[in-house]
């Protein structure tokens, strides 16, 4: 009997070590399967924070500069969503006589090639050639001033004191890059029936209005004028630059518009 006694306090001892590891051995892996799960946890948390607040921005309503076209003048809405265009539509138009007839077939189609599109590389409508071009120049418009109001730099600084100021425009252009529009008026250039003054907005590097704010008067001048000049301002806004050709019957106004178009792209950086 008194042998029996040590064995049996071995037993038990051994029996109570191998209880103690597996008890440990049972609580260790449920511990980092929970600890693991909750550091995967966060990042998705994380990651859907920021999605969130991106969705949120570039929403509204924009209205585009009015294009001049030898028919009357169009001007584009859009309807922004998350930075998608939703609807677009044109709050002015050509009227009058056939233009009634050209605007209610052309708009609809514009509208809708502006939302697929989405951008303004839509095709012209086949009879309102001036109308469709008209469309494009403010769609073109609208969609920089989106674009621009999505970043706080650019949209202090689209059309404010740099439009017509000695040494921002260079700079400003230049410097930041994209979608910041600035207008930019040239030297008048005299000619044989008067002076001709041109003045142009530019965004992106590239011209997207394109006008004359000053065109020779009195006479057939006013005729002349009144033919010519859209025709130059679209050829502008066309060519980005002032390589365009002359309009027939308007070789001096052609001549005087170009020079002074020259001159606006020279103070807008070339």
């Amino acid at each position: 009997m008194r042998k029996s006694h040590p064995i049996r306090r071995v037993v038990l001892a051994g029996a109570a070590t191998v209880s103690g590891i597996v008890l440990l051995l049972s609580l260790k892996p449920a511990t980092d399967p929970a600890s693991a799960a909750a550091g995967g946890a966060v990042p998705p948390v994380a990651a859907q924070s920021p999605q969130g607040g991106a969705q949120a921005a570039g929403s509204g309503t924009i209205t585009g500069d009015a294009a001049q076209t030898q028919y009357g003048t169009v001007q584009v809405r859009l309807t922004v969503a998350n930075g998608k265009i939703t609807q677009a539509e044109a709050v002015q138009a050509p009227k009058g006589g056939q233009s009634d007839q050209v605007t209610a077939n052309a708009v609809p189609k514009l509208n809708q090639a502006a939302v697929t599109a989405q951008s303004a590389n839509i095709d012209a409508v086949s009879g309102a050639t001036y109308t469709s071009a008209g469309y494009k120049e403010s769609l073109q418009s609208a969609i920089d001033k989106a674009k621009a109001s999505g970043g706080s730099s650019q949209g202090s600084g689209s059309q404010g004191s740099g439009s017509q100021g000695s040494g921002s425009q260079g700079s400003g252009s230049q410097g930041s890059g994209a979608a910041q529009a600035r207008t930019v008026t040239g030297g008048v250039a005299q000619t044989q029936y008067g002076p001709v003054q041109v003045r142009i907005t530019v965004s992106g590097g590239k011209i997207t209005k394109a006008e004359a704010v000053q065109t020779p008067k009195g006479g057939q001048s006013d005729q002349v004028t009144a033919n010519a000049v859209p025709k130059l301002n679209q050829a502008a806004v066309a060519a980005g630059s002032a390589d365009i050709d002359a309009v027939s019957g308007a070789t001096y106004t052609s001549a005087g518009y170009k020079e002074s178009l020259q001159s606006a792209l020279d103070q807008a950086g070339g």
